[in-house]
Parts: C-alpha cells; structure tokens; sequence
C-alpha cells in the first residue's frame, strides 16, 4: 500500500463506490466523506483493514468540508443530484458546493482537486441542472485555478438511473416515449453513454498522471445512440415490444410540470430540457483514449441488468 490519501466527497453514489474499489486496488488509501455515513458503510468492506475510512461531511458547511480535506494529497468532488430537493437544490450543490469544496482546497493547500462536472453543463442552457453545473465549473476553477474538471457523458451500470429508468418503464406501460425536438424528428436526441467502471479507471488515471492539472476531461463510450436506439435496446433486453411513440420535447416538458410532483414520475420538467440538445463529446477535450482506457460496450454489460425487467416465464409442469 502506498501513503496517497484520497479523500471522495460525495462518495456512495454509483461512480464514488466504483472509484473506491479501482483506487484500492492501486493501493491507495481512501476517504469517503459524505452526509449519511452509514449509506457508505458497505464500501468498507472492499479494502484491507486501514485502506479505507469514512467521514461525516456536508458541502454546504465549511468545517465539515475541511476537516475532510485535512492530509489529503488529491480530492475529487462528485456531489451531485439530478433534481432539487429541501436544502439539496441544484445551485447549492453544483454551483455553490463545487465553489466551496475549491477556496477550501486552495485554503487547505491541497496538492490535486478533481471536480466532476457533467457534459452539456453549459451557461445557456434551458436546464437548470446544465447550468448550475456550468456555474460550478467557473466557481470552482476561480478558486483553484489548477482544477481538472471531468464531464462524463450518461452512466451507466447496474444502479444507474438511464437504462434502469426506461427499464422500469417498459415494465409498467405499453408505450416507450421517444422524446423529439420537433415534428420532423423521429429519432430524438444523441446520447454516447459511459460505463461506470470504465468512469472510476478514467479518474484514477487522473489522480496517478502529474500532467492532467488545469485539464478538461469529456469522457463518454464508444458508440453514438438516438433515444429510439436506446428504447429499441431496452425492448430487447427485457424482452419486451413496447410501442416507441414520439413525443415533442415542448409537450412533455408541459406535462412534467403538473407529473413531477408524484414520486414515481420517470422524469422531470427539467430533465426534459436537458434533451434539447445531444449528449455527445467535443472533439475539442481529450477522454478515455487519451487516458488510455479502453470504453466498454453497452450490449456487454446492459442486458444483464436490466433482466431485472424481464415479463416472468409461466411455470412449465
């Protein structure tokens, strides 16, 4: 084991647990700082005794956030939520938290900070998910102006929320959305979805390399899919043969404003916004290729979780 500490903020989500096990596997120590430690305690059980530690840290509390940086020698901030929720709204964490996290970096005169963005984050988008993470790339690199910044591209794995979305979807209702931009538009929008694995590699190669500080990362998988592609997918891989009808991205949109306020709604009025543009890398950034890191296919690992889904087979007697 080597004496590199790791500190994870925001550590239990999907890609947090895969990055706990990729940087052990390379010998680090790691942190994982976040606000519910007991939602992180099934992490301890991937390292030897000692490799890994778990603390309590909120991003909208200074003190917290510094104590988890104490002795760190690189920080990866993956805080983040898809929609706003009490004290956990988009702006306070993307924009403000990611601010944060950086003066208290640059305070703590913290060798490396990572901060994981989103593609799409853009300060003109409709979204105000895309732009709370445009505003918390700028926040955050005007405090600690040697930040790399990575922005994946949708995740998926067996927890995500894309494929098991649809999934779930597809189970329950005869007829699969497929979101349009216009009348003219059959295919909906452009997605190049990332393995989650392939999402961990990718950061622990940023953390290992001297020469990633100040760099933008996009990093997304080896195949383009329209959102029809996708649902086609998901029909197969749950064995299903739902009816893919388009729908105009205004109207959804429309409908989501009165739907998001029941529990099981599959998407909200802003996720819908997010839609009106393709999800694709710019040729611009370097991504996987450049970090070395081979992307892993959909077809490879998908259907096997989204078996979950599949119509259960009647009893032969």
């Amino acid at each position: 084991m080597n004496s590199d500490l790791v500190t994870i903020i925001g550590g239990s989500g999907q890609i947090g647990r895969q990055l706990v096990r990729e940087l052990i596997s390379r010998g680090k120590r790691v942190r994982v700082a976040v606000r519910h430690p007991s939602d992180a305690r099934p992490i301890l059980t991937s390292g030897t005794a000692g490799q890994i530690s778990i603390v309590q840290a909120n991003i909208r509390d200074d003190t917290s956030i510094l104590a988890a940086l104490d002795g760190s020698d690189t920080a990866i901030n993956l805080v983040g939520v898809l929609r706003n929720g009490g004290n956990q709204t988009l702006d306070a964490l993307h924009h403000l938290g990611a601010a944060r996290v950086a003066r208290l970096a640059a305070i703590a005169k913290l060798p490396k900070l990572v901060h994981v963005s989103a593609l799409g984050a853009r300060a003109d988008s409709r979204s105000q998910y895309s732009r709370s993470k445009a505003a918390g790339e700028a926040a955050a690199l005007g405090e600690y102006p040697a930040l790399t910044i990575v922005r994946p591209n949708v995740v998926f794995g067996p927890d995500d929320h894309f494929f098991n979305r649809f999934g779930g979807l597809a189970k329950m209702s005869p007829v699969l959305p497929i979101i349009v931009r216009s009348l003219s538009d059959q295919d909906g929008p452009l997605f190049q979805p990332i393995f989650v694995g392939d999402v961990a590699v990718a950061l622990a190669e940023i953390i290992d390399r001297a020469d990633c500080a100040g760099s933008i990362f996009e990093l997304s998988g080896p195949e383009t899919f329209s959102m029809r592609e996708i649902l086609e997918r998901v029909n197969e891989y749950t064995g299903r043969d739902r009816m893919l009808v388009p729908v105009l991205n205004s109207l959804a949109a429309f409908g989501a404003t009165f739907l998001q306020m029941v529990p099981f709604v599959p998407i909200s009025r802003d996720e819908f916004r997010m839609l009106e543009i393709d999800t694709v890398a710019s040729e611009d950034f370097p991504g996987l290729a450049e970090l070395g890191v081979l992307p892993t296919s959909v077809d490879s690992v998908v259907p096997a979780y989204l078996a979950r889904y599949r119509r259960a087979r009647a009893a032969v007697a």
